[in-house]
């Protein structure tokens, strides 16, 4: 995650961003939202722009060198310009997590800075919660975007993908905006890049296949710019820009289809071997892979990789842009993705926040996407504290608040999708699985439910699994030792650690607001009562998985 900082009048040489000396006064406008600091006469509240990708993981998707300082023989990337002009300045958070590796639960997450069981998205379906009318009556008007807009007087933009299932007829179909827009330019269901509808504040419009004025991303550069141009200037603005990319079916724009033909897919240590002592659809995964399976993976990475080159040309008109019209100063800007099995890596900046900062500290701070939706409020003077998010601010952090109090761990859960038939390509398979590649390698199964907890403190870096199925299988890794996740020690592990990670991850299933922030395993204030584990009859407490309400 990059936050381009803001800065005092006057250009630095060499750079098309300017980089502050002091923290700007932030105004108090509408009695809602405060100053964030020294408010002074005369001061506007800083712009905010959300750069959200689709499925672009730290690895596999591109944004590995984008987030660490440049290195002599550095391997190609698909986001030069991107790192050039944001990715070089601000804070570096090496351990930044989503708490569903799933497209719509995390966009969720984003929207409404609660985890699934708060939100009660669970996946990409009306069924699941996705953009039903569930979601757009209960979830929708407290989202970031929609306080941002009735408590702080912004203009709010959208352009792209926002929720799976948006613009379904059984939950209002295009016409649906959702509260908080100002302006809303939203693709209708999952990611495409070309022969799709948005919705043009409420209305359809349906493109083609004519690269030059129906390729997405483009088209998603060229409103944006156009917001940028004849928005009003009496107000502040958070744009939020949702690219298709690097989501399948990877399609690039034409200019792009034959670059990174020498790059291949990562050969990471945990890369075509076996999976033992490892969750069933782990197991049953054909090891070693076939040539053709391998060829697939090679050819995806590659495809993903050309399609981020047209993000990398929106973020440098976008920049651009900003700076021709004397707004890039006084405007932060985010880059992420929703998901794609993050492992972290990020940066950020803002207001007083020096260039390149390496703290080791703030590198290893534990941050997860809820974040984003109370840093934002904050950022525009709103006490986020007065929502019911589960995330936390980081605002304190860009600042260079010393002394913190940290969370030291963050809650992981996911519901598997599919349905307790076999897949009649891959009869040999235990029944549910979904989302099969060649040679029957499924991403998915209708019961690969799970939760976990993410610690890390000053001398533990655990990540701890329950499943919900029959098995009920348990995954712990060490990831100092073992950053790959090939050694699962749950067998090994010390009964009594083991038993304190069930109950926090029971805890933190159960957490709402303030309760999410409660101490972690490792922290000095926490306190573990091994009667807590058992209901009244005595029977040990069973764990509480997210379902979508009725």
């Amino acid at each position: 995650m990059w936050l381009l900082p803001l800065a005092p009048s006057g250009p630095r040489r060499n750079s098309p961003r300017h980089l502050p000396s002091c923290s700007p006064a932030l105004l108090l406008l509408l009695g809602s939202c405060l100053g964030v600091s020294g408010v002074a006469t005369g001061s506007r509240r800083p712009n905010v722009v959300l750069l959200l990708t689709d499925d672009q993981d730290e690895v596999l998707g591109g944004m590995v060198t984008l987030l660490f300082l440049p290195r002599p023989s550095i391997s190609p990337t698909p986001l030069k310009k991107t790192k050039a002009l944001i990715g070089e300045m601000g804070m570096t958070f090496s351990s930044a997590y989503v708490p569903s590796a799933l497209c719509c639960p995390s966009r969720a997450s984003i929207l409404t800075g609660k985890y699934p069981h708060n939100h009660h998205v669970v996946n990409n379906t009306l069924e699941g919660n996705c953009s039903s009318k569930s979601w757009q009556k209960i979830q929708e008007p407290n989202t970031f975007p929609a306080i941002l807009r009735s408590m702080c007087g912004y203009q709010t933009f959208f352009a792209g993908k926002y929720l799976n299932e948006y613009g379904a007829p059984d939950a209002g179909g295009l016409e649906h905006v959702p509260l908080g827009w100002s302006y809303w330019y939203a693709l209708e269901k999952n990611s495409k890049y070309y022969n799709y509808t948005l919705s043009i504040n409420g209305k359809a419009r349906k493109h083609g296949e004519n690269y030059s004025v129906d390729y997405l991303t483009d088209v998603l550069a060229n409103i944006s710019l156009g917001f940028l141009d004849y928005k009003s200037n009496s107000e502040p603005f958070f744009m939020m820009i949702s690219t298709p990319a690097p989501h399948s079916p990877w399609t690039a724009a034409p200019q792009y289809q034959k670059a990174f033909q020498n790059v291949f897919a990562p050969r990471n240590k945990n890369f075509n071997i076996h999976g033992t002592n490892k969750h069933w659809l782990i197991r049953q995964a054909k090891t070693p892979m076939t040539n053709s399976s391998i060829q697939f993976l090679d050819s995806a990475f590659r495809k993903r990789w050309q399609t981020l080159l047209s993000v990398d040309d929106l973020v440098e008109k976008l920049v651009k842009r900003l700076e021709f019209n004397g707004e890039l100063n006084n405007t932060y800007i985010f880059y992420t993705s929703d998901n794609g099995y993050h492992t972290g890596k990020g940066q950020t900046g803002g207001p007083g926040i020096k260039p390149l900062i390496r703290l080791p500290t703030q590198q290893e701070m534990l941050v997860a996407n809820i974040d984003l939706g109370p840093t934002i409020l904050d950022i525009a003077g709103y006490n986020p504290n007065k929502t019911q998010m589960d995330g936390i601010s980081l605002l304190p952090i860009l600042k260079g608040a010393s002394n913190l109090t940290w969370r030291s761990d963050v809650l992981v859960e996911y519901q598997g999708e599919g349905r307790n038939v076999t897949d009649p390509t891959c009869p040999l398979l235990s029944p549910g699985v979904s989302q099969c590649f060649p040679d029957c390698v499924c991403e998915d199964a209708y019961n690969n439910t799970y939760a976990c907890v993410r610690t890390l403190s000053a001398h533990w870096n655990l990540q701890y699994c329950e499943f919900d199925d029959q098995e009920v299988f348990v995954e712990v890794y060490n990831l100092t030792a073992d950053p790959d996740q090939i050694t699962n020690i749950a067998k090994s592990i010390d009964p009594e650690l083991l038993g304190k990670m069930n109950y926090r991850l029971m805890m933190l299933q159960s957490c709402t607001g303030p309760t999410c922030r409660t101490p972690g395993v490792f922290d000095p204030g926490y306190r573990f009562d091994p009667r807590l584990m058992f209901s009244n009859q005595g029977s040990v407490r069973t764990r509480r998985f997210s379902k979508p309400p009725l």
